[in-house]
């Protein structure tokens, strides 16, 4: 192995890492120009082109997707015969939610209690600095040959990237591909992310009358479709918070690490005293089980409310799809539960919104092996598998179109970065530890393509 000075090597490298990291926090990268200005995306993609360019790779470049995003591709030769990784990231970020939310800039990388704070600090700026520091630490000396491939919309979800990469199957074909927009169980806690929940949405939009009617001289009689849009809504859970939509098994039992009740209150910031849903352990409701949550719901707000029986009612629902569950099957499913139970034969109306597979990554090959060998080495412990309930719709499009490549996801984000919410934060020692693993990965990896099987 030649891994004796890589620490010390990635360790002096941190300051610029950091710097990296401050100039990407600076660029107001949220792909809807009703937030933020597309010369935003523009600065950061400018950014990127010229940083991967420095590390060595040769024709990076930008490419406009469907959804008018750009994504960013970038090569680099490894020796002959050598296997290739495709490192994935996105340059997109959430909006702040509220600049006066935050306890520093949310555009100004700044420290406080030894974390690095601002918007996509973690998630996903924080998963390139780590890129750029492994590849700086290996210098020209390249194991493998090294693709890049930067999404520009990731956190929008409308499928630039989901579209482009079977169109250019070519140009990101590789025998293993690392999806670094995940992170560890809990800083310092080396973990494998080894599968997604997939998602499945509809829109519920119940009507009872022509127009709103007098509470008072017709309430009683008068079927109200907010009520009935509420007993349906009450029906996708059962007293003890398990998610019940007809004909989805919800017994699923996640077959790797346990989460703590304990820490995922403080992860999930669960109020004293109220309970955890479900009746199964954590990690089986968060990552083997189906989730129904209410998103949003169309009714009169409390001020500005009248005495009016309401005619029509409407909300959206995101169903979390387990792994083993087909999530156009259980989007099916769904809409038959909400039309079986709809009351007084109101009127029910279901647009089906996004779908998306779950994902089960790869759990054995020479990359898999690497990556666990170079996980223990840069922690000094056991590596944990961990799922993740959200959905990261691409891993499937990457399994769907290179069946062949071992798919892996890794990072920064572990749960006290409080990704998407106020005061977003990353520790650096996740983005000096993961790019030693993934800096040692890359050299293990091509020993162990190299040696016979």
């Amino acid at each position: 192995m030649h891994t004796d000075t890589l620490r010390d090597d990635i360790k002096a490298l941190m300051p610029r890492a950091k710097g990296d990291l401050a100039e990407m926090v600076s660029f107001r990268s949220i792909h809807d120009p009703a937030q933020s200005p597309p010369a935003e995306c523009d600065r950061m993609v400018d950014w990127l082109i010229e940083a991967f360019a420095d590390v060595g790779l040769r024709d990076v470049q930008a490419h406009v997707t469907d959804d008018g995003s750009r994504a960013v591709t970038g090569f680099a030769e490894g020796p002959l015969d050598a296997p290739t990784v495709l490192l994935y990231f996105h340059h997109d970020v959430q909006p702040p939610l509220g600049d006066d939310a935050w306890d520093s800039p949310v555009w100004t990388l700044t420290e406080r209690g030894g974390r690095w704070y601002g918007r996509g600090a973690a998630d996903c700026k924080g998963n390139i600095a780590m890129h750029l520091t492994a590849l700086r630490a290996l210098g020209k000396d390249l194991p493998v040959n090294i693709k890049i491939i930067g999404e520009g919309s990731e956190e929008q979800g409308t499928g630039g990237l989901e579209a482009f990469v079977p169109k250019h199957a070519d140009l990101l074909a590789a025998d293993t591909i690392l999806v670094c927009d995940a992170g560890n169980f809990a800083v310092g806690v080396p973990s494998l992310t080894t599968s997604l929940r997939g998602l499945a949405n509809v829109v519920v939009t119940v009507r009872s009358l022509s127009s709103p009617m007098h509470s008072g001289m017709f309430g009683g009689a008068a079927p109200d479709a907010l009520a009935a849009l509420i007993a349906m809504l009450a029906t996708l859970r059962d007293d003890a918070g398990n998610t019940t939509v007809r004909g989805l098994d919800a017994t699923g039992v996640w077959p790797g690490v346990d989460y703590p009740p304990e820490q995922f209150r403080v992860d999930g910031n669960v109020l004293a005293g109220v309970d955890l849903l479900g009746g199964g352990r954590v990690s089986d409701m968060v990552w083997a089980r189906p989730a129904a949550t209410v998103l949003g719901i169309d009714c009169p707000p409390v001020v500005g409310s009248s005495a009016a029986i309401q005619p029509e009612a409407r909300a959206r629902i995101n169903l979390r799809v387990p792994p083993g569950m087909d999530a156009v099957s259980a989007q099916d499913a769904l809409v038959d539960h909400l039309t079986a139970v709809a009351p007084w034969h109101v009127h029910v109306e279901i647009e089906r919104e996004a779908n998306g597979q779950p994902f089960t990554g790869t759990n054995s090959g020479p990359g898999y092996e690497a990556m666990l060998d170079s996980m223990r080495a840069a922690y000094g412990r056991d590596v944990v598998m961990q799922g993740q309930g959200g959905s990261i719709p691409l891993c499937t499009v990457f399994q769907e179109t290179f069946p062949d490549a071992e798919i892996m996801l890794i990072g920064v984000e572990e749960p006290l970065c409080l990704i998407h919410a106020p005061n977003e934060s990353v520790d650096p020692t996740e983005i000096e530890n993961m790019a030693y693993v993934e800096a040692s990965f890359l050299r293990r990896y091509a020993e162990r393509f190299a040696a016979p099987r």
